[in-house]
């Protein structure tokens, strides 16, 4: 599979570098006093500079959970699903969707978790014990 390329808002690219970096662990790029590109598990983020960014505070029910729209993230392997959460955990990042087992017995049981960036991006990472339930209906 090829890397995906995502350019996204930020209105403060300390603060990203900050949380890309620092927190989530992503390598850095180039950059500019404009945008940083980040290397997310292989996949290329650009965070532009706009500091009039604001999210978007739309929401969509999914499960009984508000998943906020839109958003970004990852598929990840469990092990890497499970370390990510307990560092996020520990850096006190608070969720907006709190770790967990989603369709929980059904197709497309899958773990996941919602959280903001600095600038309000909503970003979930997931997790399937069986990655052909990725597409599964």
């Amino acid at each position: 599979m090829r890397p995906f390329h995502l350019a996204f808002p930020v209105h403060d690219l300390a603060a990203a570098r900050a949380f890309y970096g620092g927190v989530l662990g992503c390598g850095e790029g180039r950059s500019s006093d404009q945008w940083i590109d980040f290397d997310l598990y292989g996949h290329q983020i650009v965070a532009h500079l706009d500091p009039a960014a604001k999210p978007v505070a739309t929401r969509n029910p999914v499960d009984g959970h508000d998943v906020p729209v839109p958003h970004f993230g990852v598929v990840l392997t469990m092990d890497q699903w499970e370390g990510l959460a307990a560092r996020l955990q520990v850096a006190g990042i608070r969720f907006g969707i709190a770790p967990h087992i989603r369709f929980k017995g059904q197709p497309g049981e899958q773990a996941t978790m919602f959280f903001l960036d600095p600038s309000g991006n909503a970003l979930e990472f997931k997790a399937f014990a069986d990655d052909a339930m990725l597409f599964a209906t």
